[in-house]
């Protein structure tokens, strides 16, 4: 009954001087940031023009809606009712129904997110490279290909990637409302005010053209392979940054004032806005000089950079677009890493600052030893196995381990409609039958996103 007690009285302590969103406007920008990443500059624009052009959109944008519907509610719920992270949101939740294991399987998301932002910070450190290159005016003169080998060779950012550790947790330090909050206030406007600057400048390039017909002409063919629905499905399910760890976190620390359900579209729309800038900024760049529109970090790290030194004003747009790149990759990097830090934060009773002192020294001791030939595995490993199951527990827990009309009763919480009929079978039935398809798809077809 003492160690009850006195665990009940840690939850108690932790839920009084529990941090949060002080707006839905910061709260939504701070979720928008946690899903606009690479997988939007990189991959989104490729998979468009692989698979069938604006035909691919129809597909994308259905799945959007139905996951934005669906599983971005139920995470931000499932935190929001808890009010804490996967740790302890999926305990809480199985003691509803009197089982026990919780805390063990909320675990598996947690691990999920720590591990694939440990890669991630690699990768922000090399665009930081990027960045000040751009800056010096080396970007112009360096040779791409060998430039980047160096840096991505076994212990060849180490530096890069020391500072972009530094930036992103210097960042998480100030909290919740006084650091994740203003940060995304600031750097997701930024962000899509700059990619739409550099659209209209890619629109002056002579052959651009190509680009936009690469995107937008499209095989309605296309529509009749399963591959473009499988490939659509997947693309839709990271991007929005379902992983059951990040939104189950920011969710916690959202007011019972706010409608979830206008958040999560909020969401799902600018990420999708996102993703289109960046396809309307890199493909038709990449189709003007001729250039192959491959997907992955080649695409950022060699092929555009070979567009900016062959272009007029090259140096300034890739200023401008490395550090608009820099302000998705942080604004990720911090919802990942923020899962950890909440976990040791609100369920050891550590401070926030010893919390991210923590997940620091393990992100950098075992990304360090990832630089170089190590990044790749370690990073489909994660995507394909841990991120989607964690979706995939966290859709299950919140509809269908908590009671009966439990999601349905916390969603109408800061809502003035009354949430229809179609909240149950959308939830309980299409995402988890979703998220189950991209997890089998995954492990047998080695990843669909």
């Amino acid at each position: 009954m003492e160690d009850i007690k006195s665990e009940l009285d840690i939850e108690l302590i932790n839920d009084s001087n529990r941090d949060g969103f002080k707006s839905k406007f910061g709260f939504i920008l701070a979720c928008i940031g946690s899903a606009v990443g690479m997988g939007n500059i990189w991959m989104f624009p490729y998979r468009v023009g692989q698979f069938g052009g604006a035909a691919f959109l129809i597909p994308y944008f259905t799945f959007v809606l139905l996951i934005g519907f669906t599983g971005v509610i139920g995470e931000m719920t499932l935190g929001r009712s808890m009010e804490t992270g996967p740790l302890g949101a999926f305990e809480k939740a199985f003691k509803q129904r009197g089982l026990k294991g919780g805390r063990v399987i909320g675990m598996i998301p947690v691990i999920g997110s720590l591990a694939i932002a440990i890669g991630y910070a690699i990768v922000i450190g090399w665009i930081l490279r990027y960045c000040v290159a751009s800056l010096s005016g080396a970007i112009i003169k360096l040779q791409p290909g060998p430039y980047f080998g160096d840096l991505a060779s076994d212990f060849g950012s180490i530096p890069w990637h020391i500072a972009a550790l530094l930036l992103t947790f210097s960042l998480m330090a100030m909290g919740i409302a006084g650091g994740i909050e203003k940060v995304n206030k600031v750097l997701m406007p930024a962000f899509f005010g700059l990619f739409l600057f550099l659209a209209i400048r890619i629109y002056m390039l002579p052959g651009a053209e190509q680009g936009y017909s690469y995107l937008f002409n499209p095989d309605w063919a296309a529509l009749k392979e399963v591959r473009t629905w499988i490939f659509a499905l997947g693309q839709a399910f990271f991007s929005l940054s379902l992983a059951g760890s990040g939104t189950v976190v920011y969710g916690s620390y959202l007011s019972k004032k706010e409608d979830i359900i206008n958040s999560a579209l909020n969401v799902s729309f600018f990420d999708t806005c996102a993703a289109m800038l960046a396809a309307l900024v890199v493909i038709p760049a990449v189709f003007a000089y001729g250039l192959e529109p491959g997907a992955g970090p080649g695409l950022m790290f060699v092929t555009l950079p070979i567009v900016f030194q062959n272009m007029p004003g090259g140096q300034l747009v890739a200023i401008i677009f490395f550090i608009a790149v820099l302000f998705a990759g942080v604004t990720s990097l911090m919802n990942l890493f923020e899962t950890p830090v909440e976990a040791l934060q609100n369920r050891l009773g550590f401070s926030r600052l010893k919390s991210i002192g923590i997940v620091a020294l393990i992100s950098f001791m075992v990304g360090v030893f990832l630089e170089g030939d190590g990044l790749s595995p370690w990073m489909d490993f994660v995507s394909i196995y841990i991120i989607p199951l964690g979706a995939l527990l966290a859709g299950i827990v919140i509809y269908w381990i908590c009671k009966p009309g439990f999601a349905r009763e916390q969603i109408q919480f800061g809502r003035k409609k009354v949430v229809g009929i179609w909240f149950e079978p959308m939830t309980k039935y299409i995402f988890c039958g979703i998220a189950i398809t991209v997890y089998i798809m995954g492990i047998f077809y080695g990843g669909i996103g």
